[in-house]
């Protein structure tokens, strides 16, 4: 008869314990699944409704961090890492801001954002090592994400933060766990197990996806990225993102698609430029000397605030 010790020690983490209406799984049907499925994702935005007041705080460091020439780092494993991936590299694009401005940092590098690195997640030095090789320092913030609370990687990082003197905050699925007791802040929807036990990209990866969209859009709203409920700092890549601007523009300004595009033209495809010279009927370069002397802040330069 195997020893006691031989076995796994209990583990008293939500995320990891055994859904009790999910048991039967592999002999439900199609339809039966996802209807389970989609039960327990209504619980996900119940259980980060819950963490808003501690959400608003993490905004009000990331700008305030912003603000005095820090960064934004995030920092994940596996599910985590990639979520972290997908939300820093929208950031650029939408707002406008430098592409060093928001970073994710992943276990395993490049390689483990489409496929699983071995090992990657459980090297403690590996966080501190990337962190410390992007320059990290005390004006910037760190958000560790793990749904588990335990990643290595994750932990190596944030404790690297700490000597740094830096804020951190952690985004996790379970509370009283080490990465809620390096952080300055502690996010964690209570999610309850997943219908699949331990898979953790299902109800905590989807909690961690809507707290990262508001992170990164609050942030960008309190810096001054959106006029109004507008992209106007979107960087106008491709056709589609050229049309999106001159519907910006139409509606920022009342005026017509049309004067839109020549204003657009004339401010060099800047949508925030152009706002200005449609709406203070002024020239290109007394648009920039307007936004200039309002510190880049487009309601001051209209005359709004």
């Amino acid at each position: 008869m195997p020893r006691r010790d031989q076995y796994p020690k209990e583990d008293h983490r939500s995320t990891e314990q055994r859904h009790p209406d999910s048991k039967d799984l592999d002999r439900l049907s199609a339809e039966q699944i996802v209807r389970l499925m989609n039960h327990e994702d209504r619980k996900v935005a119940l259980a980060v409704r819950h963490e808003l007041p501690a959400i608003a705080k993490a905004v009000r460091a990331i700008v305030s961090a912003i603000e005095r020439g820090g960064r934004l780092f995030y920092v994940g494993a596996g599910s985590s890492g990639r979520m972290a991936v997908l939300d820093a590299a929208e950031i650029a694009p939408t707002f406008g801001t430098p592409p060093w401005l928001v970073q994710a940092l992943i276990a395993g590098g490049r390689r483990a954002v489409t496929s699983a690195v071995e090992g990657a997640e459980d090297a403690a030095a590996n966080g501190e090592r990337d962190l410390r090789a992007r320059r990290f320092g005390s004006k910037d913030i760190a958000v560790g994400i793990a749904a588990s609370g335990t990643t290595p990687y994750v932990l190596g990082a944030l404790k690297y933060a700490r000597k740094c003197r830096a804020t951190i905050i952690a985004l996790t699925s379970n509370r009283q766990v080490p990465i809620t007791r390096l952080a300055d802040i502690v996010i964690a929807p209570q999610v309850g197990p997943e219908v699949v036990t331990g898979s953790t990209r299902l109800k905590a990866g989807t909690s961690q996806k809507l707290v990262l969209n508001m992170l990164s859009t609050a942030a960008m709203v309190r810096l001054g990225h959106v006029y109004e409920n507008l992209m106007i700092d979107a960087v106008l890549t491709n056709k589609k993102l050229e049309q999106r601007a001159l519907r910006i523009l139409a509606e920022a300004s009342g005026k017509s698609v049309s004067a839109g595009r020549r204003a657009l033209r004339q401010a060099r495809h800047d949508i925030r430029v152009a706002v200005v010279i449609l709406k203070r009927g002024v020239s290109a370069a007394e648009a920039g000397q307007l936004l200039a002397g309002a510190g880049g802040n487009l309601r001051r330069a209209l005359g709004e605030s």
